[in-house]
């Protein structure tokens, strides 16, 4: 299939039909895609729902490293030679992927430029997400690091509207490097300043992002007012 320069390129409906080296598969929550250790064969394009990125140390520690959403590729890096997973993929919601052969991906990257051009934005756009993220962990202290977190993952800045967020603390918790008391106390903290709500779900509101953008200390210096107003709100 190749389009001419006037069609506008879906990647969704291309990605989305059946043929040789590509496949459907339908995910529920906890599905496993493909485990640490796996040969690595196959590109794979979400359709659909979230896809979580976990890695395990060798002394068996678990940390999750990313959740990936709809529109986006994983398991790129066997283009490069490189021959076994280095993460385990879980599906973090009932999702749909695309499997796609490391031959049929290479061979569809090079008879369809505007594929090609999304996934090269792919790429640098994810190169630049673990640019952040590494400066995130060196000198961010985890309060920020799960303001960051919690904004990310409500879309802010690329949805008219931010999206709820149906995720636990202990997951939060190893997205930061942090533990989960300290995770609960950040989010009650931010819950009392009005920066999120959250019955179920969380719900980001817009004052997070104002927060962290206007003064790296903005959180703690609202938190000193808020809890000066709490101390003379008394009897």
């Amino acid at each position: 299939m190749i389009t001419s320069e006037n069609d506008v390129f879906d990647p969704g409906a291309f990605l989305a039909k059946v043929g040789t080296g590509k496949s459907i598969s339908e995910l529920q929550k906890g599905d496993i895609v493909f485990a640490q250790g796996d040969v690595a064969d196959t590109v794979f394009y979400i359709q659909k729902g979230k896809i979580k990125l976990v890695v395990v140390s060798e002394e068996g520690k678990e940390a999750i490293v990313g959740i990936l959403e709809s529109g986006q590729f994983f398991g790129e890096s066997c283009l490069n030679g490189r021959r076994f997973r280095v993460a385990t993929t879980v599906a973090h919601e009932a999702s749909v992927v695309t499997r796609i052969s490391k031959e049929a991906m290479a061979r569809m990257l090079e008879v369809e430029p505007k594929f090609a051009q999304l996934f090269m934005m792919h790429l640098i756009s994810r190169n630049s997400r673990i640019e952040e993220d590494l400066v995130d962990q060196l000198f961010n202290p985890s309060e920020k690091r799960l303001a960051r977190v919690l904004l990310l993952l409500a879309n802010f800045g690329k949805e008219a509207q931010p999206i709820d967020i149906d995720i636990n603390q202990e997951t939060l918790a190893e997205m930061i490097g942090s533990t989960r008391s300290r995770v609960s106390f950040f989010m009650n903290k931010f819950k009392r300043l009005g920066f999120i709500s959250y019955n179920g779900t969380i719900k980001v509101h817009g004052s997070l992002l104002n927060a962290i953008l206007h003064d790296k200390s903005a959180i703690v210096l609202q938190d000193e007012r808020a809890l000066c107003v709490d101390d003379n709100s008394g009897p």
